[in-house]
C-alpha cells in the first residue's frame, strides 16, 4: 500500500475484495447493534416480571452482542490503522491471527446460542423430542463444520475452507427453514384446540415466526452463495454477510420476546392497562389455559394473551410469576 497517493489497479482491487467486506460487515454490525440495544432496553423496561432464568438468558445475549461489536470494530481498526501502508500484511491477517481467522467460529457460537433458544421453544410447543432432535443435530453439525473450516483457514487450504463453509452455511439455512416450518405447523395445529377468539392471535404468531426467521435465512443464503465464489476473483465478499448473522439471530430472538407487548395491546377484547402492557396479568374468575409454546392464551370474560419464551401453564411457567385470585377455578 503506497502512502504517496491513492491505491490504483491491482492494489485497489485487492483492498476492495479482501479488506472492504470487513469494513462493510463491521458497519452493519454496529448498525444492527443499535437496533439490538433498543430491543434490550425495551425488554428490561416492560418485562420486569419475567423469571430470573429468562432475564439471565437475555443478559448473556446482550453481553455477547456487545463483545461481538467490539470484536468487529477491533478487526477493522487493526486492518486500517495498525497495518496502514501494508496491504499484504493486512490481507494475511485473515489467516495468521486468531482474532480474525476465528471470526466464523465466533459468529457460529453466537448463532448456536440463539438456535438453542428456538429449539427449546419448539420443544415446549410440540412436546415431541423426535421433531426437535434432528433440527438440533443439524445446528450442532453446522457449528462443528465451521470449527473444522476455521482449522483449514489457519493452514490456508482454500478448497477445504469452501467445502466446510458450504456445510456450515447449508446447515444453518436448512435448520432455520425446518425450525420455522415446524414451529408454524404446531402453532397451526393448536388452532383446533382453542376458542375462536384466539385463532387470529395464533395466526399472528405464525406470521411472526416466519418474519423473524426470514432475515437470518436470507443472510445465510447470500453468505453461502458468495462463500462458494473463487477467492482469487471475488475475495471474501461473504464476510460482510457473515458479520451480520449473529446480530440478525439476536434481533429475531428479542423481537419474539418483545412481541408479547404488541399482541397484548392489539388482541381483540384484551385489557390494555399500563399493568397489562408491562407484563401484569388480569384477574378472572374462570380461565382456559392453552399451551402454544410461544404464546400463552387466557380466554374468559376478559381475554389475556402472554407470548412467552416457550410458554407453559401459568401454574408451572418457569419464566413468569402468576398471581391468582382467591377461589379461581382453572380447567382445561
Amino acid at each position: 500500500m503506497s502512502s504517496s497517493g491513492p491505491l490504483t489497479g491491482a492494489d485497489l482491487r485487492l483492498s476492495m475484495l479482501w479488506l472492504g467486506p470487513w469494513l462493510v460487515g463491521g458497519c452493519l454490525d454496529l448498525f444492527l447493534q443499535g437496533i439490538l440495544s433498543a430491543q434490550f432496553v425495551s425488554y428490561f423496561s416492560f418485562y420486569k416480571d419475567d423469571k430470573t432464568a429468562l432475564r439471565i438468558v437475555v443478559m448473556i445475549l446482550a453481553v455477547m452482542s456487545v463483545l461481538k461489536s467490539i470484536h468487529s470494530f477491533a478487526v477493522v481498526w487493526i486492518q486500517s490503522i495498525v497495518y496502514f501502508g501494508d496491504l499484504q500484511g493486512a490481507i494475511l491477517l485473515n489467516y495468521t491471527t486468531w482474532w480474525q481467522s476465528g471470526t466464523p467460529l465466533i459468529v457460529a457460537l453466537c448463532g448456536l446460542y440463539v438456535q438453542s433458544y428456538f429449539c427449546y421453544r419448539l420443544w415446549v410447543i410440540s412436546k415431541t423430542w423426535y421433531v426437535v432432535l434432528p433440527i438440533a443435530i443439524i445446528f450442532v453439525f453446522g457449528f462443528l463444520s465451521v470449527a473444522v473450516a476455521t482449522y483449514f483457514i489457519s493452514v490456508d487450504n482454500s478448497i477445504q475452507i469452501s467445502n466446510w463453509f458450504a456445510a456450515h452455511l447449508g446447515s444453518v439455512f436448512a435448520g432455520d427453514v425446518l425450525m420455522s416450518s415446524a414451529t408454524a405447523y404446531f402453532l397451526i395445529k393448536s388452532k383446533t384446540d382453542v376458542l375462536p377468539q384466539t385463532v387470529g392471535l395464533i395466526n399472528s404468531l405464525v406470521r411472526l415466526t416466519f418474519q423473524t426467521a426470514a432475515p437470518v435465512a436470507i443472510c445465510a443464503m447470500f453468505n453461502l452463495a458468495f462463500s462458494q465464489l473463487p477467492g482469487s476473483r471475488y475475495g471474501i465478499i461473504s464476510t460482510a454477510f457473515n458479520e451480520m448473522l449473529p446480530k440478525l439471530y439476536a434481533i429475531s430472538m428479542m423481537y419474539t420476546l418483545n412481541a408479547r407487548r404488541t399482541i397484548r395491546a392489539s388482541g381483540p377484547g384484551i385489557s390494555t392497562t399500563s399493568n397489562e402492557i408491562s407484563g401484569g396479568r388480569s384477574r378472572t374468575t374462570r380461565r382456559h389455559d392453552i399451551e402454544l409454546g410461544a404464546i400463552h392464551v387466557v380466554t374468559q370474560t376478559e381475554t389475556h394473551v402472554d407470548v412467552l419464551n416457550g410458554g407453559r401453564d401459568l401454574k408451572d411457567d418457569p419464566y413468569s410469576s402468576p398471581r391468582k385470585s382467591d377461589g379461581e377455578e382453572q380447567y382445561k
